[in-house]
């Protein structure tokens, strides 16, 4: 668990809202006053961080932007939510009230107060659409030099090799099981990997919709996350031709079931 000192300082810095004209600004008290002056000016922190010059190109569903905040100095990654699925091409950008970003926030807050590597949502801004709905973009604090799973199966995160990856994407999947955390959309593109003074880290993103049970059974929880990040290597390889065979992913699979077990049983002594 989390030390009394970062849950402290999650504490202190509990997120405020603030209205700027029509829209909503929700943020951390240290980037309040950048989000809440970048909307009044440039109506939205997606159109505003769309301007900035880019360290790289990021993509989800749409292009995400990196950018500076002008006054707090904090690099922050900028992305506007979109809906997924079937009902997308109709639902589009628009989603009722309250969204699901404050729940993101939440969430991301919790985790990282539990001890489990993920980004940091530092604040998002809605605003108003047809039919009673909103828009919503969300920000997270930039987090630099790393790769999503994806790009290291795919050998292009030159900084960490397969293996690595793999090894710190099982540190982050006994973290979880360890917790009850299940993230029902554990793919390839949402463990990020970075370079820390102890090595390489493994986080997990997107957490929105996380289901977190901590009376769950750590093998429950395992067997659910690993088998959907297992299939999304799969499918990786399909589109991607990358050098991950079968037999290396049973592999994996194996190691991360047997440590499971293995502490286990040395908790059940």
């Amino acid at each position: 668990m989390a030390g009394h000192g970062l849950v402290d300082r999650l504490v202190n810095t509990a997120p405020i809202t603030r209205a700027v004209g029509t829209a909503d600004v929700t943020g951390v008290p240290v980037v309040l006053d950048d989000l809440a002056e970048i909307v009044r000016e440039h109506d939205t922190l997606y159109d505003w961080a769309a301007e900035q010059p880019q360290p790289r190109a990021m993509r989800g569903r749409a292009p995400v932007y990196v950018a500076t905040l002008p006054t707090c100095g904090i690099p922050v990654v900028v992305r506007h939510g979109w809906h997924g699925g079937v009902l997308a091409p109709l639902t589009a950008d628009r989603f009722r009230r309250p969204t699901r970003a404050p729940l993101e926030m939440e969430r991301s807050t919790a985790l990282r107060a539990a001890g489990i590597p993920t980004t940091e949502v530092l604040g998002f801004a809605r605003y108003p659409a047809a039919f009673g709905l909103c828009q919503v973009d969300v920000v997270t604090r930039f987090v630099a030099d790393a790769a999503d799973l994806g790009m290291v199966l795919a050998g292009l995160a030159p900084f960490v090799d397969c293996e690595t990856a793999l090894s710190a994407t099982q540190r982050l999947l006994m973290q979880l099981a360890d917790h009850g955390v299940i993230h029902p959309d554990l793919n390839v593109k949402n463990v990020l990997l970075r370079p820390t003074s102890e090595g390489i880290e493994a986080l997990i993103i997107d957490v929105d919709v996380v289901r977190w049970d901590a009376k769950r059974a750590p093998v429950d929880t395992m067997r659910a996350n690993l088998a959907r990040l297992t299939r999304s290597v799969r499918k990786w390889r399909t589109h991607f031709g990358c050098d991950v065979t079968d037999a290396r992913i049973a592999a994996f699979s194996d190691a991360v079931t047997a440590e499971l077990m293995s502490v286990s049983h040395s908790h059940a002594r």
